[in-house]
C-alpha cells in the first residue's frame, strides 16, 4: 500500500470531506489529486476502482499517522528540511527552474515550502510506523517451500529471461585539461551555493552519483573509515553546516561536500560528484590496451579470469569480474539491467563466449572499454524452487508482510472511529474492514 507516498503537482478540486479516520479528515481533493497524478503516469484502470484504492490508501496513511502520534514518534526539523529539499529539487528539475515552479503555484519558494512542510512531516511519521510494522517479518526455507507449493500449477509465475556476465574494464586516463574543466564547473556550483542556492537542489540537478543525487546528495551517517581517505580528510574537517568544501578528487571523480549533522564520531554529509569528460585520444589508448588483452586471451596466453585480476579496473574486478545487479544485489541481469552496448556485444552468444573490446559507459556515464563474457543465459521459464528460490522468497516475504499489515489495520479499526461518505459506498476495499458496523 504505497500509492500516496509523495506530494504531487496538483490541480484545484472543489472540496468536501469524504472520510474521517479518528480525528483526521480526508478531502475529496486529496483523492482527486492522487487519482490525477496516477492517471498522468499512464495507468488506465477502472476510474471508480482506482479512486477506491486511493481512498483506502489515504485512510491507511491516517491510521499510521494516528499511531505515530500515540507512540510519540519524532521527526526532526532537519529530516523534514532534507526531504523537502529533495522533493522540491525534483519538481524544479521537472519544470526547469525555481522561477517556473513559483509561477506554477503562484507562490514564492518559501511559501511553497511552508505549504508542504506539514504534508512532509506527516508522511515521514507514517513511513516510520509502516517500516516498524514489518521490520521483524521473516520467512524460513520451509515457509518459502510451502508458499510455492500452495500456488496452483496453472498460476505459477513466469520468470523473465536473465543473463550472468563477467567483464574486463579498461578505463581511459583523464587528462589535465578535462580535470581543470570539471574543477571549474564544480567551483561555479560552489559559488552559487555560497550565494544562497540550495546544496540539495544543486545535487539533484548536477551530481553524477546515482546513489545520492536523488536524495539531495545526502550520504547518511558515516564514520571516517566508511569513506575513501581523500574524501574523509576533507569532509571530517568541516565544522559548520554553512560551509562548502573545496573541490576534492577521489577515485570516483571530483566532489564538493557539505556537513549536515554530527553525532559523536559519525557525520552526515551531502556531496556533489562530477566526472570529467574523457578525450578521444585517451579513449583510443584504452582501446589499444583492451585489444592487447583480448589477443592475450584468444591466444591462450592468459585466461579471462586472470585477465580480470591483472588488467581490469572496473568495480566488478572485486567480484572477480562478475557483473552485479544493482537493484537486487545478485548476478542475475534481465535485459533492463544490461546497457545497449553490452546487449549488442553478446547478441547470439552461448555460455562461455566472450566479446571483442567495445566502447561502453559505466552507470556514472564514464566511457570505458569492455570485454564481456556470457557466463549463463536463462530463457523465460515457469518459476521453480531450484533456479528461482530468491525470487520466490521475496514473493513469500511480500505476502507475509501484507498479512501482518492487514492484521494491524483490522485491529486498529476495532478501536478507531471511521466515517466514509456515501459516494464511496460501493467500494470493495482490499486491505481492511473499513465498513465496520
Amino acid at each position: 500500500m504505497v500509492l500516496c507516498s509523495y506530494f504531487s503537482i496538483s490541480q484545484e478540486v472543489i472540496d468536501q470531506v469524504v472520510a474521517v479516520v479518528g480525528n483526521e479528515i480526508i478531502l475529496k481533493s486529496d483523492v482527486e489529486n492522487q487519482y490525477i497524478q496516477i492517471m498522468s503516469q499512464g495507468y488506465n484502470p477502472d476510474e471508480s476502482d482506482l479512486k477506491c484504492d486511493v481512498l483506502e490508501e489515504l485512510m491507511f496513511q491516517k491510521l499510521l499517522y494516528l499511531q505515530a502520534i500515540a507512540d510519540s514518534i519524532v521527526v526532526t526539523d532537519k529530516e523534514v528540511d532534507t526531504e523537502l529539499d529533495r522533493r522540491l529539487g525534483v519538481f524544479v528539475n521537472q519544470l526547469g527552474s525555481e522561477k517556473k515552479l513559483e509561477e506554477f503555484y503562484g507562490k514564492s519558494i518559501s511559501e511553497i515550502r511552508s505549504d508542504f512542510r506539514g504534508i512532509i512531516k506527516e508522511q515521514l511519521l507514517t513511513q516510520k510506523v509502516q517500516t516498524s510494522l514489518t521490520a521483524d517479518v521473516k520467512v524460513t526455507p520451509s515457509e518459502v517451500k510451502a508458499f510455492f507449493e500452495a500456488i496452483p500449477v496453472d498460476s505459477l509465475p513466469m520468470v523473465e529471461a536473465y543473463y550472468e556476465l563477467s567483464e574486463i574494464v579498461i578505463s581511459p586516463v583523464i587528462g589535465k585539461e578535462e580535470k581543470d574543466a570539471t574543477i571549474a564547473k564544480l567551483n561555479g556550483i560552489r559559488d552559487r551555493i555560497i550565494a544562497g542556492e540550495s546544496f540539495a537542489t544543486m545535487a539533484i540537478l548536477y551530481s553524477e552519483d546515482p546513489g545520492s543525487a536523488t536524495n539531495g546528495g545526502e550520504l547518511g551517517f558515516v564514520s571516517r573509515t566508511d569513506l575513501v581517505p581523500e574524501f574523509a580528510s576533507v569532509a571530517f574537517n568541516l565544522t559548520s553546516t554553512d560551509e562548502v568544501s573545496r573541490v576534492v578528487e577521489t577515485e570516483y571523480g571530483f566532489h564538493i561536500i557539505q556537513l549536515i549533522e554530527k553525532k559523536g564520531n559519525m557525520m552526515n554529509f551531502r556531496h556533489i560528484l562530477i566526472n570529467p569528460i574523457v578525450s578521444i585520444e585517451q579513449v583510443q589508448i584504452a582501446e589499444n590496451k583492451a585489444l592487447e588483452v583480448y589477443n592475450l586471451i584468444i591466444t591462450d596466453s592468459i585466461t579471462f579470469d586472470e585477465a580480470v585480476k591483472t588488467y581490469s579496473d572496473g568495480d566488478s574486478k572485486f567480484n572477480n569480474g562478475k557483473v552485479m545487479n544493482p537493484y537486487y544485489g545478485n548476478s542475475k541481469l534481465s535485459d533492463d539491467f544490461i546497457d545497449p552496448y553490452t546487449r549488442k556485444a553478446i547478441s547470439g552468444f552461448k555460455s562461455g563466449d566472450f566479446s571483442k573490446p567495445f566502447l561502453a559507459a559505466t552507470s556514472k556515464g564514464t566511457k570505458v572499454m569492455k570485454i564481456v563474457r556470457l557466463d549463463t543465459k536463462v530463457d523465460n521459464h515457469v518459476a521453480n524452487l531450484k533456479d528461482d528460490y530468491q525470487e520466490i522468497q521475496q514473493f513469500a516475504l511480500q505476502k507475509e508482510s501484507q498479512r501482518v499489515t492487514e492484521k494491524w489495520i483490522n485491529t486498529k479499526l476495532e478501536s478507531t472511529y471511521i466515517k466514509i461518505d456515501p459516494s464511496y459506498s460501493n467500494c470493495d476495499f482490499k486491505f481492511g474492514n473499513w465498513y465496520k458496523k
